[in-house]
């Protein structure tokens, strides 16, 4: 082989390992966020304002107290509460759910009265 051709294919095999130790750093670059852990720090999260933290409690309590009322109802269709035990109980349910979606919605605070279980009896 003459001379030039292999200074030249040095030259070619010379740019090839460049551009692959090229490569590989800008997908090492490209990839190292997805590859190392959040730090614990990045992955907490805020501390929630008092407002912020009583809405929260509110959305959980009527959340609660329409479960609570679909339970009962459908208790009630499937027999296992009587009609007696029903209209005793629906009537507490429902007001505590209105008293907590009244609060949500303008701010006030609901009565706190605890909420019996639907499914056990009321005397």
């Amino acid at each position: 082989m003459p001379r030039a051709l292999r200074r030249r294919e040095s030259e070619v095999e010379w740019a090839l390992a460049v551009a692959a130790v090229i490569a590989v750093a800008a997908v090492v670059f490209v990839a190292r966020p997805f590859l190392r852990d959040p730090s614990p720090a990045s992955d907490r999260l805020d501390e929630l304002a008092p407002e912020a933290r009583e809405r929260l409690a509110l959305a959980e309590e009527r959340d609660r107290a329409l479960a609570a009322l679909k339970e009962l109802e459908f208790d009630h269709r499937t027999g296992k509460v009587s009609d007696e035990d029903y209209r005793a109980q629906v009537g507490p349910l429902r007001r505590r759910a209105a008293e907590v979606l009244r609060a949500l919605e303008g701010g006030e605070q609901p009565r706190r009265e605890r909420i019996s279980d639907p499914g056990q009896r009321v005397p």
